[in-house]
């Protein structure tokens, strides 16, 4: 079984050890939100110096130790963005750089990219998923989810030599260096306490009365899941939300389900519903309308020039040709809203020769 920490001093201990000699380790990370209201981070696989371990943050008083340590090296992840959310979150700054074995597979060419993938890839293990949807908040972890956890970081820092030995031999490594710098500062610049979060994708079909309901099913959603200490989705899931919305907007009844039947549900739900059908007409949300876009035949055959010399390259590096451009960005661009420097990173303008 692998070794978990619970106590400060043994962290205390571990950062001790491996902090004078290990300046790059791999992390990865297990939350509970699929199980909570409030996501926690629950778990933290750690490799370094050699030892391979698990932390439980939810037993230990004072992590400072291993976010000092985190926050002072070089940081190998996988798929790294939730986990540098997770750790952002948690302690408020990242690792000053984090390489991420997802994006280097990507550049390498591969088309499966998950971890799993990886490591059958590269050193022709299988790993085991009998824990991907576990509840990590629960305590005691079984000795299987704690396998499968640290399954999860063995591999990485051995990977991250691969791929960086084949990103320097097809000269792709300055490429690497580039996305994952970029990803780090999607990150840091991501406003996780923006307003109006209840305009949810596919929100901006509804009219302004459906978006009242919308913003108050979203705020009787989240006390509801609130209480009940659930995530929001199992309440009721964001695609229902706004067929309800457009329902009510148009005086249609709402057939709820049975678990939302009980009588002080009801009672919530019909509060909420009321509170939108009483607004006054100037009371209603605003629609958020785009720049209106020509889309005259010079916008599509400048999207299409970018489409083509996009496909042409990614063939030619024999990569997937998201990675060079998206086609709602190539649409910005050839609209004139975005210059190309702001958009797109250094090494895809090269190979796209915009």
């Amino acid at each position: 079984m692998p070794i978990l920490i619970q106590d400060s001093p043994s962290l205390h201990d571990l950062v001790s050890r491996i902090a004078p000699t290990a300046p790059v380790c791999a992390i990865d990370t297990e939350a509970d939100s699929l199980h909570r209201y409030k996501e926690s981070l629950c778990l933290i696989q750690l490799s370094a110096g050699g030892e391979n371990v698990l932390i439980d943050p939810l037993a230990i008083g004072d992590m400072n130790p291993l976010a000092e340590y985190l926050c002072s090296c070089e940081v190998w992840m996988h798929g790294a963005d939730y986990d540098m959310t997770m750790i952002r979150r948690e302690y408020g700054k990242l690792p000053p750089v984090v390489w991420d074995t997802q994006i280097g597979a990507r550049l390498l060419g591969l088309r499966k990219f998950g971890l799993s993938d990886l490591v059958e890839h590269w050193f022709g293990v299988t790993l085991l998923k009998t824990s991907q949807k576990a509840d990590w908040g629960k305590r005691p972890m079984t000795p299987t989810m704690l396998d499968y956890a640290i399954n999860d970081v063995v591999y990485l820092l051995p990977m991250g030599e691969c791929i960086v030995e084949e990103l320097i031999d097809k000269g792709r490594y300055e490429w690497f260096v580039q996305s994952c710098e970029a990803a780090r500062k999607k990150i840091l610049e991501r406003d996780e306490n923006r307003e109006e979060l209840w305009r949810i994708n596919g929100s901006g079909r509804l009219s302004p009365r459906g978006l009242a309901y919308l913003r108050a099913l979203w705020q009787w959603r989240d006390a509801e899941a609130a209480s009940w200490d659930k995530p929001s989705f199992m309440v009721v899931n964001n695609k229902q939300m706004i067929e309800w919305s457009d329902q009510l907007s148009q005086d249609q009844p709402i057939a709820l389900p049975r678990h939302l039947q009980r009588p002080e549900r009801l009672r919530r739900y019909d509060k909420a519903v009321a509170s939108a059908a009483a607004l006054a007409e100037e009371e209603l949300p605003e629609k958020i309308r785009a720049p209106r876009r020509k889309k005259d035949s010079a916008f599509e055959r400048a999207v299409e020039a970018i489409i083509q010399k996009r496909d042409a390259a990614a063939s030619s590096l024999d990569i997937d040709p998201s990675l060079l451009i998206a086609r709602s960005v190539a649409e910005s661009i050839a609209a004139g809203e975005v210059e190309v420097p702001d958009c797109l990173l250094p090494w895809q303008i090269e190979q796209l020769r915009l």
